[in-house]
């Protein structure tokens, strides 16, 4: 296979897994795919609760890297050990998204998610931070795709004008 075409990201496979813990949870982490989507960055969905379905969402782990994915973004509210659980079954990069639920508003799902053992690394972004979390496993496969790194270039200077403009109206 031609080495331009087998490291494009538009290769018609996904490369980045976005799992929630419930069906409910789509409504915070459709702020991902709306990300991945806009950057061309194909990706995956699944439901899979750590405490529900353990081993489903440690085999979905355990699979991931065979079925092309290279990061893999998980969402989930209250105790929040999804991505935990997903971290502990895979040597993928894996981005936590607490879920702002139950009586503590998320700030139990942030701590889940965000104090992990030695060895078993989970990047965590804000409560509902789950736009960020696209934005973050974009910036790590951007490493290897040069058109994600061009994607992001773009959404940069693109926010970077429509803040000046905004500015620029302000002073008038």
């Amino acid at each position: 296979m031609d080495e331009g075409l087998e490291r494009t990201v538009a290769a018609n496979k996904a490369v980045i897994g976005i799992v929630m813990g419930s069906a409910s949870d789509m409504s915070v982490m459709s702020k991902a795919t709306e990300v991945l989507i806009d950057l061309g960055i194909r990706y995956e969905l699944k439901v899979s609760s750590a405490h529900r379905l353990p081993e489903l969402t440690a085999e979905y782990a355990k699979t991931a890297r065979d079925r092309g994915i290279e990061v893999i973004i998980a969402g989930a509210g209250m105790a929040a050990h999804l991505a935990g659980a997903i971290a502990a079954n895979t040597t993928l990069p894996v981005v936590g998204v607490p879920i702002k639920s139950g009586e503590l508003n998320g700030i139990d799902a942030l701590l889940s998610t965000v104090q992990m053992p030695s060895g078993i690394p989970v990047a965590t972004v804000a409560i509902n931070g789950a736009a960020n979390g696209a934005f973050l496993a974009a910036s790590i496969l951007s490493i290897k795709y040069p058109e994600i790194k061009e994607g992001l270039d773009a959404y940069r200077l693109k926010t970077k004008n429509i803040l000046l403009e905004k500015s620029e109206e302000m002073e008038k």
